[in-house]
């Protein structure tokens, strides 16, 4: 006889049914009687917060655990609707047998079913999938599907990414279905492979492990100015039985790895060294961080924060590396480096802006082209030489997947040939002024693409610990050395390793390009562009020849409120090398020239103040960023990320495959080597 039909005729059979239909109606799993009594009638248990107890009690049958009960919870409360009762001394009484052998390793094996926790806070991120494949429960309110709604309502409903109240904008932790290509985030649905090497024990049924990682991610993103400990997580653990128990134990172990992994407790936080995030079997080692840039500095504070000894040495007088801002521009800041950031969703600086309160400006998209003659470009042009352009790569993109190395010539080369083919095949002709615009964004291609205290001297890995020597004779020792200066640096043999680095690694160190880009910054008496920009954050200059392409291609406004007068440029590609052996003062003239030529309808006044970068001569950095040479592949950023010996780390945008040439890529390297010195 089946055990529904003998249910039937019992008290309560109502409620099953009710709740049966609320499942099938959000749920992927089967509604069955078992699933109804983990879900509905199994009693909850709870700990208790006296530091000096922490016993489990299991809870009566009519109390429904909630957040704020997991939190003041005390042995012997009576809880009687919003009553809570305390009788003294109960944290006497022992803990319920049962509670030990949850511990055990054969426990979860012997589970019929997964937990599904409820009203996760994760829910509302996860508003898109079935609850119980993403570890919660589907008879909750929070995780009711769209039902009744038209398809029309349920598409719009996905177009906007899901989000919690109070939470940035730009922090999207996890993939929605059908998404793909969204940097630093998790399938919610499926364990990562690291995930699966960390945590096997999951690999058959991986909900359990879902539902805390998810819990764990989305308490993260709600509050990223603070540490998230185990124990700030154990009140949103809610669930029936005596698994609530080892979800807890589990979320320690859960939070540790995703710690270390860089996933949260990330950023600028401020960590009491005496309360590290990671527990004392990771804090026998030390570790020397070579160069304060943003790889460095990740790394640094990240292993800091484990509780692990780290000293960063640093060539320069001031720390930053390649990010460099000059703030003397009446109260606007100027970076002679890095300052824009691409790509602001789940990107770390968003992150760490979020952390310090600090409002990200969104530049917008309006660019306006400038003629040498005054003229504004028409857009329709724009518009179209861009998408002539756009095409042209798109063929590049087509003709190097069939290619290999040895087949490989320059970008720029075969942009011109495909060029030329196309206007013979075609028979189009482009006007002077299209040609000249096809070159302003040739040189913004080359603007992303690159273009042709204690220095230390040597790194010896030969014995047990690592001997770093600086200039000055100084000695320095650890058992784990992380390397984050720049690939020119590198490449030149400024610091020299013994034993020598492998030669497959030499090969990826030498088959990447340093490339340069140099700024200018000016600050004027007042903004003489205002009336023909209206607004906009930017604009482009058509160079008058290709031989002058890629200087000062585009002048950026750097006061987004309107109020100082300062713009800055950038010269990129082949320009670079024109300014070279010139001193400032012929620079500035060269970009007064041009600003000129811009704005010819009215007069434009000498800058009060102003800055020409010089980044090819820094003795320490001597480059932008990382690029592919001819010839080369992006396997070489792989190779040099690759550690020697588990004693030898390498960090920096030149490790980065993902995220090359950015500050962004700098930083997640740093993170990245971090997580792996902790672990070995």
């Amino acid at each position: 006889i089946c055990f529904v039909t003998l249910l039937s005729h019992k008290d309560g059979y109502e409620k099953y049914t009710a709740w049966k239909r609320i499942w099938t109606s959000n749920g992927k799993s089967e509604p069955s009687p078992k699933a109804f009594m983990a879900d509905q009638q199994l009693p909850y248990w709870v700990q208790c917060t006296k530091p000096e107890c922490g016993k489990w009690r299991q809870l009566t049958k009519e109390i429904q655990l909630t957040t704020q009960i997991a939190k003041s919870y005390r042995c012997g409360m009576k809880l009687n609707n919003s009553t809570k009762i305390e009788v003294s001394d109960q944290c006497s009484m022992p803990e319920d047998l049962r509670v030990a052998e949850v511990s055990d390793h054969w426990w979860y094996s012997m589970l019929i079913l997964p937990p599904l926790l409820k009203d996760s806070v994760a829910a509302p991120l996860l508003s898109a999938y079935y609850p119980d494949c993403v570890g919660m429960s589907p008879s909750c309110t929070s995780t009711h599907r769209l039902l009744g709604e038209s398809n029309a309502v349920k598409m719009e409903h996905l177009k906007t990414p899901p989000t919690i109240a109070g939470m940035n904008k730009y922090f999207q932790p996890f993939y929605q279905p059908n998404e793909c290509g969204k940097a630093l985030c998790v399938r919610p649905d499926v364990m990562e492979l690291d995930e699966l090497y960390e945590f096997p024990e999951y690999s058959r049924d991986p909900t359990m492990y879902l539902a805390l990682r998810n819990l764990i991610l989305a308490l993260w993103y709600t509050n990223c100015k603070e540490p998230l400990t185990p124990q700030k997580c154990t009140p949103y653990i809610i669930v029936r039985g005596l698994v609530r128990i080892r979800c807890v134990r589990e979320t320690e172990r859960i939070l540790h790895f995703m710690t270390r992994k860089g996933l949260i407790n990330t950023g600028v936080l401020l960590v009491n060294p005496d309360q590290p995030l990671l527990p004392k079997e990771y804090h026998n080692k030390s570790v020397i961080v070579v160069g304060a840039g943003p790889a460095g500095l990740a790394a640094a504070r990240q292993l800091h924060n484990f509780g692990i000894k780290v000293v960063v040495l640093e060539a320069k007088d001031r720390i930053g590396g390649r990010v460099w801002d000059d703030k003397t521009f009446r109260g606007i800041t100027v970076g002679k480096g890095a300052q824009i950031v691409n790509g602001c969703v789940n990107n770390p600086v968003a992150l760490m802006c979020e952390q310090l309160g600090i409002k990200m400006h969104k530049i917008g998209e309006r660019c306006d082209l400038i003629q040498e003659s005054g003229r504004i470009t028409d857009p329709t042009i724009d518009k179209r030489m861009d998408f002539h352009f756009n095409s042209i790569l798109d063929v590049v993109a087509d003709w190097r997947k069939d290619k290999n190395q040895h087949h490989d010539i320059p970008l720029g080369d075969k942009i011109q040939e495909i060029y030329k083919v196309f206007i013979q095949e075609s028979g189009i002709q482009f006007s002077e002024l299209e040609e000249k615009v096809l070159q302003f964004h040739v040189s913004n291609l080359e603007y992303a693409c690159g273009s042709n205290l204690h220095e230390i001297r040597s790194i010896d890995y030969s014995g047990e610990e690592v001997q770093l020597t600086a200039t000055d004779g100084s000695l320095w020792t650890a058992q784990k050395v992380l390397v984050t200066v720049p690939l020119a640096i590198l490449q030149k043999g400024a610091i020299q390793f013994t034993p020598a680095l492998p030669e497959r690694k030499m090969k990826a160190i030498n088959s990447l390009g340093a490339g340069i880009i140099e700024k200018i910054a000016l600050q004027f008496p007042y903004r003489f562009w205002d009336s023909k920009i209206e607004g906009a954050d930017y604009f482009g200059h058509v160079p008058p020849s290709s031989s002058k392409r890629g200087l000062f291609s585009v002048f950026y406004d750097m006061d987004p409120q309107r109020k100082c007068s300062v713009l800055m440029s950038v010269v990129t590609g082949d320009a670079v090398a024109t300014i070279k052996n010139l001193d400032d003062k012929q620079v500035l003239q060269q970009c007064m020239t041009v600003l000129r030529e811009l704005f010819k309808e009215q007069e434009v006044p000498d800058p009060v103040k102003y800055f020409v970068t010089r980044w090819n001569k820094d003795p320490w950095i001597q480059m932008a960023y990382s690029f592919v040479k001819t010839g080369g592949s992006g396997e070489a950023y792989d190779i040099l990320a690759e550690d020697i010996q588990g004693t030898i780390f390498f960090a920096g945008e030149a490790t980065n495959r993902h995220f090359p040439q950015t500050v962004t890529g700098a930083y997640l390297s740093g993170v990245r080597e971090a997580s792996k010195i902790a672990a070995f």
